[in-house]
Parts: C-alpha cells; structure tokens; sequence
C-alpha cells in the first residue's frame, strides 16, 4: 500500500510548459520579445472597456459569454452557436484532446510545433505522435502517412509556433481530405490575423462545412489582451457541445468578455498592428539574411516572431547572452529539438534596431 495518492504515470510523464522569460536570472528586467506579445499594446478601446469592468468584479461573469459570441459571429460570418470562448485558447487544444481522445489513442502534430500539444495528449493518457517536419513546415503527405486507427486528433498550428512557417489554404484543405471522418483536425490559428486577410478563411470554411473541423484562435496576440486570457473555437455542433461538457463553467472573466469585444470592435488597432508587424519583420529578416555569411539565416515566417539560426561561428547561447546584455529576453529552445535557434518576438521599431544591431555587433560586422 502506498502512503501517499499516486498520480497517473502519464501525467508524470508531461515536462510542464516553461513561458518566456522576461529578467535575467540575477533579477534585471528585461524588453519582452520572448513571448510573441502585441509590439503596439493593446487598442485603446480595448483599455476603456477593461477599466470600465473593474467595478462588476463581485459578480460572476456570463458562463456563455453570449455577447462575446455575437460579436466575434458577426465580425467573422460565423454562428454563434458554434462557438465556445475559453481562458485563452490553450484551455480549448486541451479539452479538444480531453474530449475526442484518451488511453490507447495518438493525439498527432508535427515536429518543431506548439508545445502544447504534446501536454494535451499526455494529459489524457494519449500517445503524443510527432511527425517529422519539412524546412521548419509541417508536411502534409507525412502527417497523412502518420495517421494509423489509433488517431483520434491532430494538430496543425498555423501558422506555427515557433518557426512562423505557414501552409497555404489548398494545403489545409488537402490535409483534411486525407483524415478519416472520425478524425478531429484542430486547426490552431493563435496568428491567425497576421496573415493576409485573403488567407484567412479556410479554416473557419472547414469548420463550418464539416464535422471534424475545430479552429481556435486567441485574444493574447494580435489583439494585445494576453493578461485577459481569452481564446475561442467554431466548429459543428457536436464538437462545440463536448467542449462546453467540460469546459470551466465561468472561464472567461467579465472583464475579458468585454475587453474582447471592444478589441473586435477596434479593428483599425487590428490592422494597424498586422503592417507594423509585416514592415518590421521585413526589414529585420533582411538584417538577418545579410550576416548569411556568419551562419544566420531566418526561417520564413507568417506570425510576430521570427526564428534565426544560427549555424556557423556565433552560436545560439552567444546571441542569446548578448541580446540579454543589450537589454533584451528572447527564446532559446533546445527543448524543443531548436538548439540552434532563437524566435525572437518582433517589436517596436527601437527595440527590433537594437537587436539588429546587437546580432551585427557579435558577427562583427560594422553599422
């Protein structure tokens, strides 16, 4: 007999989600660019409707977020009640593998893809299956050729977290011919909106034309309202159904009901947002293709972040100790098969100078 509760042996076999760092380990603050945080903040809009929420913090907020759900049906031509909101769109990967899979089942993603994914799996007892990825992407003919009678979920994040690689919409679309129907594909677009709008649609097109289609996407990034912790997913009804079964019954605060809804209604601060992230990520990634000859290259990226490589004499824990020095936080991820490699946030124009300029500095190269 043991003398203690024993946990499940798949749930300690989860290595707990570790966030960007914002200090040094001696405690000095540092810039954010660690986290894919909105460079321009939040809308001010947004600012109001939070400060104006602070006087109802006695009451409980509404369980369905009703308001929320019209709002955000109305900017995106859905249905609001295929719809469910969460406490950032991480509660909703989870209950999608919570919900469809289990001991004995293989919850699928690819390489160099959310880490979250892998504790969703773990937490219900399902095999994490990780595919092997092309140039940073996930490939779609070996997700396919990954899929056994054992699936019941795959992943896609796109575009992904943490390279920034995208697949294009006829991709999507093909990947989901391929599944078997009792197969649930959770198209996680957390970046969604920094893609161009001319893209955006197919996964809600998916969502609404079938019925093993899940998108989720978030308010922690474009929108600037990642202390609010505000997610949200559309798909069938059946889907929307077991998510609401056992999702938390007041999981999105009133403040950050209202918070939302004034960030959709800003959509000026959306856009905005969307060119600064496009003008910047430009003329970083040339800075960065420039010091080829040292090693740094730039993975292709459709988000608010880039990942650099670096493959020939400055390494990654050099960059990484001198953008510290020079002030800023930024990504390591060894432990994410990225030793090599640092995704750096794409911020506000001084800081994303300082960086260049501190990458050039290590690569001794002039300004």
């Amino acid at each position: 007999m043991t003398s203690r509760p024993t946990p499940k042996p798949y749930i300690l076999g989860i290595h707990a989600y570790v966030p960007g760092k914002s200090s040094t380990s001696d405690g000095r603050a540092l810039v954010k660019l660690s986290a894919n945080e909105n460079a321009l903040g939040t809308s001010t809009a947004a600012l109001a409707a939070l400060e104006e929420a602070r006087g109802e913090a006695a009451g409980y907020p509404d369980p369905d977020a009703k308001a929320l759900r019209a709002a955000i049906a109305q900017l995106h031509g859905l249905d609001p009640a295929r719809i469910v909101c969460g406490t950032g769109s991480d509660e909703l990967l989870n209950l999608a593998a919570q919900g469809f899979a289990g001991v004995g089942d293989e919850v699928l993603f690819s390489a160099h893809s959310f880490a979250v994914y892998d504790i969703a799996a773990r937490r219900c007892g399902a095999d994490p299956v990780e595919v092997p990825d092309t140039d940073f992407t996930a490939d779609v003919d070996a997700m396919l050729a990954a899929v056994t009678e054992r699936t019941r979920v795959v992943f896609l994040a796109n575009p992904n977290n943490p390279t920034g690689t995208w697949l294009a919409p006829d991709e999507v679309v093909r990947l989901h011919e391929g599944l078997p129907r009792d197969v649930l594909l959770v198209l996680d677009e957390a970046y969604g909106e920094y893609v161009d709008p001319a893209h955006q649609r197919v996964g809600f097109d998916l969502a609404a034309a079938h019925d093993n289609v899940l998108v989720t996407r978030t308010f922690s990034k474009i929108y600037g309202l990642a202390a609010e912790r505000i997610g949200w997913a559309t798909g069938a009804p059946g889907l929307i159904g077991v998510l609401n079964r056992i999702r938390g019954p007041f999981n999105v605060t009133v403040s950050g009901q209202k918070g939302a809804q004034a960030a959709l209604g800003d959509q000026d601060f959306v856009i905005a947002s969307r060119e600064h992230n496009q003008n910047e990520r430009a003329r970083f990634v040339e800075v960065v293709e420039a010091l080829g000859n040292h090693g740094l290259s730039a993975v292709p990226s459709e988000a608010n972040f880039v990942l650099v490589r670096f493959e020939g004499d400055v390494k990654a824990e050099t960059a990484l100790e001198a953008l510290a020095e020079a002030g800023y936080a930024v990504r390591h991820l060894p432990g994410q098969g990225l030793p090599d490699a640092l995704r750096i946030t794409i911020g506000k124009s001084e800081d994303m100078a300082r960086v260049a300029s501190t990458l050039r500095a290590i690569c001794g190269e002039a300004e």
